[in-house]
């Protein structure tokens, strides 16, 4: 990823900010232009808790370029405690001790970069709650 699309991305990877719908008040990750329950416009800012669990789970041994420094790394569908779902690579825990219900955290982790062709990316990741 380019320098540019790293900064306009950094509020939802850092901090998990998403939106809320205006009319149905569905809670959205990441912001969409339009509510994709009721298509009415989502423009409210809403800071998500970071807490969620791990809805299922998949270990990655193959990783596309760019991972290779984390494999094996366990990749994660977390359901927020506010509703909204999302993947995420897991951290701070080994794969065979994952497991479905898992209750986790984000936290900000390097996600890639840092050779001599490409800045190190930050963002979001998940470990085991009350870790930290």
């Amino acid at each position: 990823m380019n320098i540019a699309g790293n900064w306009r991305l950094q509020q939802q990877r850092y901090r998990l900010i998403g939106e809320m719908c205006e009319k149905c008040g569905k809670l959205i990750f990441p912001p969409r232009d339009m509510c994709p329950e009721c298509e009415a416009p989502a423009r409210t800012p809403f800071v998500f808790s970071g807490l969620g669990e791990v809805y299922s789970y998949s270990t990655v041994y193959a990783p596309p370029r760019g991972f290779e420094e984390f494999t094996p790394y366990t990749v994660a569908l977390i359901r927020l405690k506010e509703g909204p779902m999302l993947t995420a690579q897991l951290t701070d825990v080994e794969s065979d001790k994952v497991y479905i219900g898992m209750p986790v955290e984000m936290v900000t982790r390097k996600v890639q970069g840092g050779n001599d062709n490409s800045p190190i990316v930050y963002g979001y990741k998940f470990r085991p709650a009350g870790l930290g």
